[in-house]
């Protein structure tokens, strides 16, 4: 009785009590939790993971289908992109004018078969400007002459179009007159590509205006002798119509000078339409 009257032994009795049902109550708990957790693994394991994994699923297959609608596009434009290369070979291969490429270094590039004929070079691929033109020169459009390799060379640090006439000499000593158009070619904006260089061979159209000029100042120098030789005429002729003897008629020696002076008229105008077209020629 006095052990059940003792404060300190009711106290130790209280704590064990509650201990006892904390406890308990903590075995409920532990056992209510396993069993939450094995209705949990007993659901399906799929039923979850689909939910989860379905839109990546959509995702990847729909970035495949991109990708393979890229490649389709880019061998589409690669197609393309060689089929428009091949075009332009071919159109520069037939061009009745040479077509030179110069890279920005000054060697030849490219060429087409023209431009083999024209200067006399059976493969002038990979040859420098001196090399290939020599000594040649040409007079600019300003009026200046310079070697044609340094009017390349000019042009390409430039980056200016410019073109020129020039008298070149091929390896087989064929004289032939040449118009050379040079145009820039940029690779990006700033950035030099080289040089495309338009080549006309001129060498018919020169000998035809040699002749035409020769043929003028042949026909000038005629028409001259034949004016001088009608004054001689006309001359002759007024003399006659003075002095003319009894049984000549005096109208034999006017007609002659009339004819004469009629002539001179014509050779006079013939050597004025000379000189004008010289004139013209020259401005």
């Amino acid at each position: 009785m006095k052990l059940l009257a003792n404060p300190i032994f009711i106290r130790m009795a209280a704590v064990l009590v509650v201990f006892a049902i904390a406890f308990v109550a903590g075995i409920v708990v532990i056992r209510l939790l396993r069993r939450r957790m094995v209705e949990d693994s007993t659901l399906p394991d799929n039923l979850g993971q689909e939910d989860t994994v379905y839109p990546y699923t959509a995702v990847i297959q729909q970035l495949k289908q991109q990708k393979f609608e890229l490649q389709n596009e880019q061998q589409l434009q690669r197609r393309r992109a060689k089929a428009y290369e091949n075009m332009a070979t071919a159109v520069i291969a037939n061009l009745p004018c040479g077509i030179l490429f110069v890279t920005p270094n000054g060697l030849v590039k490219q060429c087409n078969n023209a431009a083999r004929q024209i200067l006399g070079f059976a493969s002038p691929l990979g040859m420098s400007l001196e090399a290939l033109f020599r000594d040649a020169t040409c007079v600019l459009d300003s009026g200046s002459s310079i070697r044609v390799a340094e009017a390349f060379k000019s042009a390409l640090q430039q980056q200016v179009r410019s073109s020129f006439e020039t008298s070149y000499r091929t390896a087989g000593a064929d004289e032939r007159s040449l118009r050379v158009t040079l145009i820039p070619l940029t690779a990006a904006p700033g950035e030099s590509a080289g040089m495309a260089a338009v080549i006309a061979d001129e060498s018919a159209s020169a000998d035809s205006r040699r002749a035409r000029i020769m043929h003028s100042e042949i026909s000038a120098e005629m028409a001259l002798e034949l004016r001088n030789s009608l004054g001689i005429i006309r001359d002759c002729a007024r003399q006659l119509a003075v002095s003319a003897p009894s049984h000549v008629p005096a109208h034999f020696a006017e007609d002659i000078c009339a004819q004469a002076e009629r002539l001179d008229k014509v050779v006079g105008g013939f050597l004025a339409g000379k000189a004008a077209a010289a004139s013209a020629a020259g401005a």
